[in-house]
């Protein structure tokens, strides 16, 4: 009897000691979750999809970000809902490239001020490309080599067969000349979207990317001091990335064996001004600067005189005039990313921008080859 006693109490007291040991491991893991429910995640939205996809990487943990742009859409004429402006309002902070692509964020900057939203400028610091500097723009396809026009007629974008009248007019939109109308007629109906004199695509350019992801670590270091190791190392990883993503873009377009490449879309001045080569684009800085009867046919002279056997077309803009060109010099076609946004197929792929670029890489490989 004495002995199951014994065995009876060493049995409970077993038991009371695993219970014991159980509790303990609860309070550990309950211990734990209240270590991980303390980093409360920053809000952040962004415009562009590089940025998105740089404040992802950067912040890790501590950041909740939400893109403005949907899959497939054109930035260059995008407007968010007003849902969507006031759940930004509520953030923490907007980043956009302030580069001249994202009209609303200018038309909103005060309100979001006063709701003590950060808005972070991702090109800040960054000395955007002129309009006009590129190798092959559609300023030049506007330009008659006779022409030499003044400062305010290039700012202007007004590069026509004018005369020196008509250009002491500061081209008064009552001119008859069927390409200024042309141009003209477009510029006019996207005033928010007009890019004036720079070209807004930096984030194409893999060492500019450098300096817009830098930005964003610094905001983010602003935002939550406490987290800056983990922000200055994600970044240093990024910015490894992105010079080695450099590295592949000068190798490719060094090997090539021409420099000229059709697009629809003049998207690629960063790509001339880095690596070298001559974008001939049939629509201007945005897709809405569709060319005149004369530029379209020098468009299609000059893609014919270099026996380019391809046109390059974008997965988030139409244009029919390019269509036009692809049928009259029977080209190809292949597809860049401009990275303004992705598409929904993107998404399901969990592309990311050295993935999407990498995609590029291998476009401007066939094209140039």
């Amino acid at each position: 009897m004495k002995n199951k006693l014994t065995i009876l109490l060493l049995i409970i007291s077993m038991f009371l000691y695993g219970c014991g040991n159980e509790k303990a491991t609860i309070n550990e893991q309950e211990d734990t979750t209240k270590e991980t429910s303390n980093i409360t995640p920053l809000t952040i939205y962004t415009t562009i999809f590089p940025l998105y996809d740089f404040a992802m990487k950067i912040g890790g943990e501590h950041v909740k970000v939400e893109n403005v742009y949907p899959p497939n859409v054109d930035a260059h004429s995008y407007e968010p809902t007003a849902k969507t402006m006031t759940h930004i309002a509520s953030s923490d902070a907007l980043i956009y490239s302030g580069a001249g692509i994202e009209g609303f964020v200018e038309a909103a900057s005060e309100v979001l001020e006063k709701e003590k939203v950060m808005l972070v400028k991702a090109a800040d610091g960054i000395e955007l490309l002129a309009h006009g500097e590129h190798a092959e723009t559609e300023d030049e396809h506007a330009h008659d080599d006779e022409h030499s026009h003044d400062e305010k007629a290039h700012k202007d974008e007004h590069d026509h067969e004018h005369s020196d009248e008509e250009h002491k007019d500061e081209h008064a939109h009552d001119h008859s000349d069927e390409e200024h109308t042309d141009e003209h007629a477009n510029e006019e109906g996207h005033q928010d979207h007009n890019h004036g004199d720079t070209d807004p695509h930096v984030w194409l350019d893999p060492m500019y990317a450098i300096k817009m992801a830098e930005n964003i670590k610094n905001a983010l270091v602003e935002l939550k001091p406490e987290a800056k190791d983990e922000f200055e190392q994600n970044f240093l990883t990024v910015k490894a990335e992105l010079e080695k993503l450099d590295t592949e873009f000068s190798s490719v377009i060094n090997e090539a064996a021409h420099k000229k490449i059709l697009v629809a879309h003049a998207a690629y001045g960063y790509w001339e001004a880095r690596y070298g080569i001559e974008q001939i684009a049939v629509t201007g800085l945005s897709p809405t600067q569709e060319p005149s009867q004369k530029q379209l046919t020098k468009i299609i002279e000059t893609a014919k005189a270099n026996n380019l056997t391809y046109i390059i077309f974008e997965q988030n803009v139409t244009s029919k005039i390019s269509d036009v060109v692809k049928n009259e010099i029977g080209a190809d076609v292949l597809y860049l990313n401009n990275l303004e946004s992705i598409s929904e197929d993107d998404v399901k792929n969990n592309e990311d921008y050295f993935s999407l670029m990498r995609k590029n890489i291998e476009t401007l490989r066939t094209a140039l080859n």
